[in-house]
């Protein structure tokens, strides 16, 4: 049967994106524009109202559906390796997932690399969490959700918070996460002409944006989730797209959940594109997907 033909035509949005990109001798500022466009393959999602906040200091943006639950709120992180995109690039998706979760979610605008590497991400994503407690609501009922580097973040702080003896959120969903910074597993090279939006350089480029020690672990558990110890993670819902070079590493944290016993579901688009939510409303497959984070939302979330 194959793909929709709107999935084919996100696809090519990517491929011409990732092309403007890679236009030698652009400025970071330039590309960084060119990233935060991606939010036009998504539709506006009816009935989602948006707001600026302060966080704590931390930059973010509310999508708020149409009657959403007062008592819970869920978490995003967006894509972008650490190095673009922003709050904006993902408001639409953000909210097309708040929409079909019935839950508000806070957009976080978290610092980017190179002038702030890490951990000042997964930092500003904690900042964000204690002001959600602080604004009343309780751990359980917060969802902690995000794509590409924002769906390894979307794992991080709780891990984090565990490590520190704290509440984590209730869920989360993690939509094609960076868990392996070694960039060796095999869907890397494997999926090189299928992922229309990464590249192996890229992801070379943002690793060291974003870490800027070459003497840094490459499998130290703070950065790599898959080797990270997943004991008392809440119940995750990882989602990936089988044409991505991150196809091979949402698998094997797939097994790494199910080895930890974590509550969890995996589930691979046939011929899904690396952060393939950026199409929200507008690729049936994508819509499916978003309906199905909601459900898991929903559940675990008590909505």
């Amino acid at each position: 049967m194959g793909v929709s033909a709107e999935a084919r035509e996100f696809a090519q949005f990517l491929e011409s994106t990732r092309a403007k990109t890679s236009t030698p001798g652009l400025d970071l500022a330039i590309i960084r524009d060119i990233v935060d466009s991606h939010q036009r393959a998504s539709t506006e999602p009816e009935g989602v109202t948006y707001a600026e906040v302060d966080a704590n200091g931390v930059p973010a943006l509310w999508a708020i559906p149409e009657g959403a639950d007062p008592d819970r709120a869920l978490l995003h992180f967006h894509f972008g390796g650490a190095v673009a995109a922003s709050m904006h690039s993902d408001r639409k998706a953000a909210g097309h997932i708040a929409k079909a979760a019935g839950i508000r979610s806070l957009v976080v605008d978290f610092r980017l690399a190179p002038e702030h590497p890490h951990p000042a991400q997964l930092d500003d994503a904690e900042t964000a969490y204690r002001w959600l407690l602080a604004q009343g609501y309780e751990p359980q009922n917060i969802g902690s959700t995000g794509h590409s580097i924002g769906g390894t973040l979307a794992v991080l702080l709780p891990l984090r918070l565990l490590a520190k003896g704290e509440a984590t959120p209730g869920a989360i969903v993690s939509i094609s996460p960076w868990t392996d910074l070694t960039i060796q597993n095999a869907a890397v090279e494997g999926n090189a002409e299928n992922d229309k939006m990464l590249t192996k350089g890229a992801l070379e480029l943002f690793r060291g944006a974003w870490l800027q020690n070459p003497d840094v672990d490459l499998t130290d558990p703070e950065i790599s989730l898959l080797h990270a110890d997943l004991t008392g993670l809440p119940p995750t819902d990882v989602h990936y797209g089988e044409y991505e070079l991150l196809a091979g590493e949402g698998a094997e944290f797939g097994r790494r959940l199910e080895d930890f016993k974590v509550p969890s579901e995996v589930h691979m688009m046939p011929e899904g594109q690396h952060s393939f939510i950026l199409a929200a409303g507008r690729v049936p497959e994508v819509n499916q997907a978003i309906t199905q984070m909601g459900q898991w939302l929903k559940q675990h979330l008590g909505a």
